[in-house]
């Protein structure tokens, strides 16, 4: 972690929803899993709990998004494996698009602030 950045609640909660859902599409996966995937995709700036992140799988179950089946583990405890439903691929899909939209947006808003660079001090597409 090279600044140590912090990571507002509020935008972490708004990209839950789609990393959850990114991190299904790739195939079945159960909590833990979960959890220790977000951290590789972050590069360790995002550290969910269970508590964060059981709430949320077990609301995506609800709007049928996500389905779930009980497997053994390695230990031989069972453990509850989670995947996407065909509803789940499509809110996928949705979310995917909306975020492009949002990373779009404020590429070109930053882009305009600091001279053609993007937020991590590289050149931007088409910038300087």
């Amino acid at each position: 972690m090279e600044d140590d950045v912090k990571i507002g609640k509020d935008l972490v909660a708004a990209a839950a929803t789609p990393m959850v859902l990114g991190i299904l599409a790739d195939g079945e996966s159960y909590g833990y899993a979960i959890l220790q995937r977000v951290g590789e995709l972050s590069g360790g700036e995002l550290e969910w709990s269970d508590g964060m992140l059981y709430p949320l799988l077990h609301r995506l179950e609800r709007l049928g998004h996500v389905e779930s089946s009980w497997g053994a583990s390695p230990s031989g405890r069972p453990r509850k494996h989670y995947r996407l439903s065909a509803t789940g691929r499509a809110a996928f899909a949705e979310q995917r698009r909306q975020w492009a939209v949002v990373s779009r947006a404020l590429q070109r808003v930053w882009s305009d602030r600091d001279g053609g660079t993007d937020f991590a001090g590289a050149p931007a597409f088409g910038g300087a």
